[in-house]
C-alpha cells in the first residue's frame, strides 16, 4: 500500500536532514512545532517510524534513546561518553577484518555490520586537557 507524503512527514524529514547532530524525537517535536504548532509527539514518532521504514532515515538506540539520522549511506557513529553527542565517521577512518566467509560456512548468513565507537570526542578530550593543566 503506498502511503500519500504528508507535508507532517515532509517537515519532520527535513528537520533531521537539516542537521547532522542525530536529534532525537523530542528534539525534532520541538522544531517541528515551529513550523506546524498543534502537531503531536504521538505524530512525529509515527512519522520517524515511516520515514525509517522508507529508508530516508536511519535509527540509532543505544539502549537508552533513540536518534535519528538523514544520512542513510554506508558509515559507522562515534558516541562521546561525555558529551553523548553522536559523530558520523566515513568508513576509511575504521579498518576491521572480518572472515565472512568462515562465518558462512559455520551457518551464519550476515545481512548487516553495526560497529559502536564510544570514547571521548576532540571537544571534550579538549576540555580534559585544560582541567588537567589547571
Amino acid at each position: 500500500m503506498q502511503r500519500r507524503n504528508t507535508n507532517q512527514r515532509k517537515i519532520i524529514y527535513e528537520i533531521v536532514k537539516s542537521t547532522n547532530i542525530h536529534p532525537t524525537a523530542d528534539w525534532i517535536y520541538e522544531k517541528a512545532r515551529l513550523y506546524i504548532p498543534n502537531i503531536s509527539l504521538g505524530t512525529v514518532y509515527r512519522n520517524l517510524k515511516i520515514l525509517k521504514e522508507e529508508g530516508f532515515i536511519t535509527e540509532i538506540n543505544d539502549g537508552k534513546q533513540s536518534r535519528f539520522d538523514a544520512r542513510t549511506d554506508r558509515h559507522y557513529h562515534f558516541k562521546c561518553v561525555k558529551c553523548e553527542s553522536i559523530y558520523d565517521i566515513g568508513l576509511d577512518m575504521v579498518h576491521i577484518n572480518m572472515d565472512l566467509k568462515k562465518l558462512s560456512r559455520k551457518g551464519f548468513k550476515v545481512k548487516d555490520v553495526n560497529i559502536d565507537i564510544e570514547g571521548v570526542c576532540p571537544k571534550c578530550a579538549k576540555g580534559e586537557k585544560l582541567e588537567k593543566n589547571s
